[in-house]
């Protein structure tokens, strides 16, 4: 086995119809990291007969006397199953990166270790990720733990909307308040749209508070994945909102005066009467709510009469399915929903194109006990969710001397 040098055309080949492909391990990717202060290596893995066995992309900084932390996205693309060919990668990598400089290597193979529902119940175990599990440890790759929220550089958890049925079907399987709040908000006058422009001045309005990266970084996704990058906006018609608030207000305080008459009958007995008025303080409740809403939506006519953009989100479309690689939403105007029906709408435009899943992103993998991300899990579970827990993330020490050394010096690493 040897640990060559790639071209990324050579990557990209490899790369494409390897098992455990995904779209960190593209040359898309690498290029885009090279505008930001990272270095790249394309690495090849070849056999005694020098046949391709494995790749992978890594990327690396200076962190110390320069000597380098290098990191693989989503894993080194390679065959985990036997034993023995893990240990000998493994010892390649020591033998040649640490002579280059490197002091320790991240890897968070793209290898599911659960199916889970949106429950949390497991319905199929890899036994064969179990067994790759237990070879990268014999091999003295590090295993960091079974984190249940986030990993140091991407999830173990996402939750996928499997786009194998006919929408309709899809849309009847979410729950019932996230089929609600989609409804909501389109009847509030949320239209949503792809901007084919992939303007992203509006978009990092909404993601700058999550993430640390600039907007370049986001043009640069866009400009090296080109065509497989979609930006979708969810726009608020002022003009629609107003005149469905109106509506809705009027109707409430009709059912307000109907209740309210109902109160008066004294020909009903007490136990009606008094479900007759939890009716009407439950449409009390409503009026207020819609009244507060129409002064809203009255302001935001007069603010913006021709419409407002108030959520966005970015979708990277890889290997037949697409995944919302960041996404965020004006938070004075939570109560809209426009997140719900964002994803609404390219459910029903991948389902489509064919595709097989949309991937909405990271959860978290508590499931039973809240938590300060339970908001995250409840919005995205209620699409009818399928959970995919990956292995997680594995360190392997290329060179303990300066690793040792590096650690000395930086206790809080």
């Amino acid at each position: 086995m040897k640990i060559v040098t790639l071209n990324p055309d050579q990557f990209d080949k490899y790369a494409k119809k390897h098992k455990y492909r995904n779209y960190y391990q593209t040359s898309a990717y690498g290029n885009t990291m090279i505008k930001f202060g990272y270095n790249i290596h394309y690495l090849g893995i070849t056999n005694d007969r020098n046949y391709l066995i494995g790749a992978t992309l890594i990327i690396y900084k200076d962190v110390f006397m320069n000597n380098k932390i290098a990191y693989a996205p989503r894993g080194i693309l390679f065959d985990y199953d036997d034993s023995l060919n893990v240990k000998t990668l493994a010892e390649k990598l020591k033998q040649q990166l640490g002579k280059q400089g490197f002091m320790l290597l991240r890897i968070d193979p793209y290898i599911p270790l659960t199916i889970r529902d949106s429950d949390g119940n497991i319905l199929n175990i890899n036994n064969q990720a179990k067994l790759i599990l237990e070879n990268l440890k014999a091999a003295n790759f590090e295993y960091k733990g079974k984190n249940l929220f986030f990993e140091n550089e991407k999830p173990r958890w996402e939750a996928l909307v499997l786009l194998n049925k006919d929408i309709h079907d899809i849309f009847a399987s979410f729950e019932k308040r996230t089929r609600n709040k989609i409804r909501r908000a389109a009847n509030s006058g949320i239209e949503v749209y792809k901007d084919e422009t992939k303007n992203l001045k509006y978009l990092y309005q909404f993601i700058r508070k999550k993430t640390n990266k600039p907007i370049q970084y986001y043009q640069e996704l866009c400009n090296n994945y080109d065509q497989d990058i979609d930006i979708y906006y969810a726009r608020l018609n002022t003009e629609s909102f107003i005149i469905n608030s109106r509506k809705t207000y009027e109707k409430e305080v009709e059912n307000n005066e109907i209740l309210a008459k109902q109160i008066q009958d004294y020909n009903i007995d007490e136990r009606e009467k008094n479900t007759i008025l939890n009716k009407k303080m439950e449409s009390d409740k409503l009026l207020n709510t819609y009244k507060n809403t129409l002064i809203l939506a009255t302001d935001l006519l007069k603010k913006y009469p021709k419409g407002l953009i108030i959520g966005g989100a970015m979708v990277i479309n890889f290997d037949n399915a697409a995944y919302i690689y960041i996404d965020g939403f004006d938070e004075n105007y939570t109560s809209l929903n426009a997140n719900y029906l964002i994803k609404w709408r390219m459910i029903d435009d991948y389902q489509k194109k064919g595709y097989k899943y949309l991937n909405l992103n990271a959860i978290v993998g508590e499931f039973e006990r809240k938590n300060k991300y339970s908001g995250l899990n409840e919005m995205k579970l209620g699409f009818s969710t399928t959970i995919t827990e990956y292995l997680g993330e594995f360190d392997i020490v290329l060179n303990n001397f300066t690793y040792n050394l590096y650690k000395s010096f930086n206790k809080n690493k």
